[in-house]
C-alpha cells in the first residue's frame, strides 16, 4: 500500500508541473451575409470571418446545427492556419430551401475525432431560400481571405505535382500494377480451366466470369473510345472484378469438392 500511494503521489506530480496544452481560440468577427437573422438566397453560402489563436498550426471548420443536430449544409475544406494569430475564413451552404440553422460550430484541430474538439459556438438564425442572390458587394475581408484560401490550395498543388515519388509510392504503385494483371490473368485463366475439366451445370457456372470479365473490358474500350475520360479509374475496375470472379470460382471449386463431383469425374 505505501508503494502504491508513492506512485499516485509522483503521477499527481507530474500531472501539476506538466505544461498543459492550451486549447485553440476562435472568435467570429463579422459574418456574411451580416445580421442575426438571415435568409439565404438560392445557392448561396453564408461566410464567417474568424479569429485564432494556436500553439500549433491547425485547421478550422464551421458546421451548422439546428436544435443540436446537424443540419443538412456542405460546410468549408481547411486548409493548414499556422501557427500563432490569425484570420481564418468559414463557410457553409444550404442543401435544400427552408432548412434552418441555430447555431455555428467552430471545430479546430488536426482533423482526427478526438483532437478536433468544438472550440466556438455562434449562435445565428438562418434560413434557406430559393430566391436568386441578389447582386450585393461582398466585404473586403471575404474576398482577402478567399483570394488567401485560393493561393494556399494553388501552392499545394504545385507542391504535390513537383514532389518526386517516394520509394514507398512507387513500390505501392508496382504492387497495385501487377495486382490488376494477376487478377485479370487469372480472372480468364481459372474459368478457362474449369470450361475444360468440368462437365454439366459446373461449366456453364464457369463460364459466367469470363463472360463479365469480357463485358467489363468491351465496355471500357467502347466508352473510352466515345470519351476518353469516362473510365479514369479503370484499374480498379479490372481489379474489382478480378476479385469477384476468383472468389466466384473459388466458390465453386469448393461446393464442387463438398457434392464429390471432382472425385464422380
Amino acid at each position: 500500500m505505501r508503494v502504491l500511494a508513492m506512485l499516485v503521489c509522483m503521477a499527481a506530480a507530474m500531472l501539476a508541473f506538466h505544461p498543459a496544452r492550451a486549447q485553440t481560440q476562435v472568435q467570429v468577427t463579422d459574418t456574411w451575409p451580416a445580421g442575426d437573422t438571415v435568409t439565404l438566397g438560392q445557392n448561396q453560402s453564408f461566410y464567417l470571418h474568424l479569429h485564432y489563436t494556436s500553439e500549433q498550426p491547425v485547421h478550422i471548420w464551421a458546421r451548422p446545427y439546428f436544435q443540436g443536430k446537424p443540419a443538412k449544409a456542405g460546410s468549408n475544406p481547411s486548409r493548414v492556419y499556422p501557427a500563432g494569430s490569425g484570420e481564418a475564413l468559414g463557410w457553409f451552404f444550404l442543401f435544400d430551401p427552408g432548412t434552418q440553422v441555430d447555431e455555428v460550430r467552430i471545430s479546430a484541430g488536426d482533423g482526427s475525432y478526438n483532437r478536433t474538439p468544438v472550440v466556438a459556438t455562434y449562435p445565428v438564425s438562418i434560413t434557406g431560400g430559393d430566391e436568386p442572390v441578389q447582386d450585393t458587394p461582398q466585404p473586403a475581408w471575404l474576398a482577402a481571405l478567399r483570394a488567401a484560401d485560393k493561393a494556399a490550395q494553388d501552392a499545394d498543388y504545385h507542391r504535390t505535382m513537383n514532389t518526386p515519388p517516394s520509394a514507398g509510392e512507387i513500390a505501392l504503385f508496382n504492387g497495385f500494377m501487377l495486382a490488376m494483371v494477376a487478377f485479370g490473368l487469372l480472372s480468364f485463366a481459372w474459368p478457362a480451366w474449369g470450361l475444360w475439366r468440368w462437365r454439366d451445370g459446373w461449366r456453364i457456372a464457369a463460364a459466367l466470369p469470363i463472360l463479365v470479365m469480357g463485358f467489363v473490358v468491351l465496355r471500357i474500350v467502347v466508352d473510352t473510345a466515345r470519351d476518353p475520360t469516362s473510365h479514369n479509374l479503370w484499374p480498379f475496375e479490372i481489379v474489382m472484378w478480378g476479385v469477384l470472379g476468383c472468389g466466384w470460382m473459388m466458390a465453386l471449386a469448393l461446393a464442387r469438392k463438398l457434392a464429390g463431383a471432382g472425385r464422380a469425374s
